[in-house]
């Protein structure tokens, strides 16, 4: 049999249970596996086990994975078979030191899968990615998913990631991120990304925001998710949008700590596409002024409003949401927290839903077409 070792990161998702004494599990179904490699001389020859599975979930517990770096220059060609062959369409990648040659091995391994979504959290990448050979090619991802990965190369990690993708990513998004600070220049168009979420990234910025949002890399936006991102005012958002030349349908800037643009500020142009801002959890005791125009929907739930917004404060829009305000229930404004502005009956939906609003993201969970 081949000796792959780039193959142990293809396996391994959702019963781990920490009184096991195997450290992957696979469900009845062999639909999916989990490994959870903490113990003090992990076993990790037993990820094969999870090769009939469909989700995959790996957990290195902050292991370097080095030693696998000698297996990591074989051509893939070998085992293209073996690869072809599992049924593996959801890999998530967690807590461990990856060499980048051997990040590079995977991504080729997986070039002859049928693996859909990629997540990677918690990882440290070490090392420069290289450019692929001609004839080398990555996974037909629909779906990346980053959480909490740091990269050596600083701001060029997603030019270096990109080249070993095939064209057809759909949802990007990068959480707690490193480095937002793209070099665009050497990042290609991303023609069919419909949803970028730079959520949980409370140090991201509207500067920020400029770098991440290169210009015409993006032509294809439609869901633009910022929650947590450290923004500041719609208005700001709205300008950094207009420099990237990005014409999203929906925004969501909630969990953001918003205020109204500073007087004498220029007005914005809204995304012509714009139907749908998300302006909740932010904090707004008043309607922000230059709001777009026209919009399907407008969600201002859970902020700190003490009065019904009067017409002329408004854009014309379908469906005005305004839940939970303290003018809709003066009993909830009462126990608001003089800290944070979150109205009491908000504050269990804030950590339902959570800070970054990830179950947002499970609607294109099923996207693999």
């Amino acid at each position: 049999m081949v000796r792959a070792p780039c193959l142990l990161l293809l396996l391994p998702l959702l019963r781990f249970s920490a009184a096991t004494l195997e450290p992957c599990e696979v469900d009845d179904e062999n639909f999916r596996c989990v490994c959870n490699f903490t113990g003090p001389q992990p076993d990790w020859s037993s990820a094969f086990q999870c090769m009939t599975a469909v989700e995959v979930e790996i957990r290195g517990g902050g292991r370097n994975l080095e030693q696998f770096l000698k297996g990591a220059s074989a051509d893939p060609k070998q085992y293209a078979d073996i690869v072809k062959a599992l049924r593996l369409q959801r890999l998530t990648v967690g807590a461990v030191q990856v060499p980048a040659p051997l990040l590079v091995a995977l991504l080729r391994a997986l070039g002859y899968s049928r693996l859909k979504e990629l997540t990677l959290e918690d990882l440290e990448v070490t090392g420069t990615m290289q450019p692929p050979p001609l004839e080398a090619t990555g996974p037909p991802l629909s779906s990346l998913r980053l959480r909490n990965v740091s990269w050596a190369t600083g701001g060029a990690w997603l030019a270096e990631l990109q080249q070993w993708l095939k064209p057809g990513l759909k949802i990007l998004s990068i959480a707690q991120a490193h480095s937002l600070a793209f070099s665009c220049a050497q990042l290609h168009s991303f023609s069919a990304l419909h949803t970028l979420d730079l959520s949980d990234n409370p140090g991201l910025g509207e500067r920020g925001l400029i770098a991440a949002l290169c210009p015409h890399k993006f032509p294809a936006l439609r869901d633009l998710a910022l929650r947590n991102a450290g923004m500041q005012t719609p208005n700001g958002v709205c300008a950094a949008m207009a420099a990237a030349g990005v014409q999203p349908h929906s925004l969501d800037l909630s969990h953001n700590s918003l205020s109204a643009a500073a007087p004498g500020a220029p007005r914005c142009d809204w995304p012509s596409a714009l139907s749908s801002l998300n302006l909740s959890f932010a904090g707004l005791e008043q309607v922000p002024k230059g709001l777009p125009g026209k919009l399907s929907v407008l969600d201002l739930s859970c902020n700190r409003l003490n009065k019904a917004p009067r017409a002329d404060e408004l854009p014309v829009v379908s469906n005005l949401i305004l839940d939970r305000n303290p003018y809709l229930d003066p009993e909830a404004s009462k126990q608001q927290d003089q800290n944070s502005g979150v109205v009491a009956a908000c504050a269990h939906s804030a950590l339902t839903v959570g800070i970054s609003g990830t179950l947002a993201l499970l609607r294109g969970a099923g996207d693999f077409a």
